[in-house]
């Protein structure tokens, strides 16, 4: 047997963001709304947060209890480790998430890949320095990079993060920014003594980048005729 191209692609991510100092932890699927949204800055009437684009496990009771749902991003793994833990801190995860999009580039289940970093004096270009050599190790001198100014709750400023193989087409990896005031006032940081960058990436989308995928249903169909190639 051989492993799954997601598996692989994940398993050297991992490996990469290690290698750069980033510690590697695991957060859970089902997760507070809290944790998902409120906490990382989404105001209450945001479309994140409506049933039409997330799957909620329960709505809570009202009143400070808006309940649970399974995850639409790994970004609450940067509530869950800056609440137990003090700054400096370079942490990453990867996991499955869920929301209502399906079309040849989005599936319902995706993976994605989560990491920030807080210390004192961290910049954009600490965040931008990252991404190029974590993108360099895993694609290789010639791939591609590109930051495109972008809106994120959590992040101020943002940017989206695009990558293509010389002469290919341009492919939106993930998304990344400053760590928002908001969320380390959110988790009991200071933020005038302490500063911090968050990127998110889909797995998925690296996955066939990497290896050539046209569509990311072909990810998911378990046909042996597709997998064999790998």
């Amino acid at each position: 047997g051989r492993l799954h191209p997601i598996t692989r692609v994940r398993h050297e991510l991992l490996d990469i963001f290690e290698s750069l100092g980033f510690e590697v932890v695991d957060g859970p699927e089902i997760d507070l709304h809290e944790n998902c949204f409120d906490r990382l800055g989404f105001p209450p009437d945001h479309p994140a947060t409506d049933m039409q684009d997330t799957f909620f496990v329960d709505r809570g009771k009202g009143a400070g209890d808006r309940g649970t749902l399974l995850r639409t991003h790994t970004s609450t793994m940067q509530i869950r480790e800056m609440s137990r833990r003090p700054p400096p801190l370079a942490v990453v995860s990867a996991g499955a998430v869920y929301r209502r999009d399906d079309d040849a580039t989005h599936s319902p289940m995706f993976h994605q890949i989560e990491g920030f970093l807080v210390d004192e004096k961290v910049t954009m270009a600490d965040l931008k320095g990252v991404l190029q050599r974590f993108l360099e190790r895993l694609y290789g001198e010639a791939i591609e990079v590109r930051l495109r100014p972008s809106y994120f709750p959590f992040v101020e400023p943002g940017a989206e993060v695009d990558a293509r193989r010389p002469g290919g087409s341009w492919m939106e990896i993930g998304g990344c920014g400053m760590i928002h005031p908001v969320v380390f006032e959110h988790v009991g940081y200071d933020p005038t003594k302490v500063s911090g960058f968050a990127f998110g990436m889909g797995i998925d989308r690296m996955a066939m980048v990497k290896f050539g995928v046209p569509n990311i249903k072909l990810l998911f169909e378990n046909d042996v005729r597709f997998l064999g190639g790998f």
